[in-house]
């Protein structure tokens, strides 16, 4: 296993947690249990976000850039909905 499939599979793992602290924070009930999920969430987002800092310093992670064309078409489509 590389360097870069161990990236991979942090990044992966990470956007799994993310998930499902993003679920425990909104099914909580308790102020208490939902800050502790929310915090947990937040923690986890960052450390994603190092992760994919890393990734795309070394060209294994890029994002694409989107016309803003697509942006606008993706915009009516939600807000003709509500």
């Amino acid at each position: 296993m590389n360097d870069k499939d161990l990236m991979e599979g942090l990044l992966l793992t990470e956007k799994g947690v993310c998930d499902l602290y993003m679920h425990g924070s909104i099914e909580s009930t308790p102020g208490n249990v939902r800050q502790t999920f929310s915090k947990a969430l937040n923690e986890s987002l960052c450390i994603q976000d190092t992760i994919y800092e890393q990734m795309s310093k070394k060209g294994w992670y890029s994002a694409k850039q989107v016309e803003q064309q697509q942006i606008d078409q993706v915009k009516q489509k939600f807000s003709a909905q509500g």
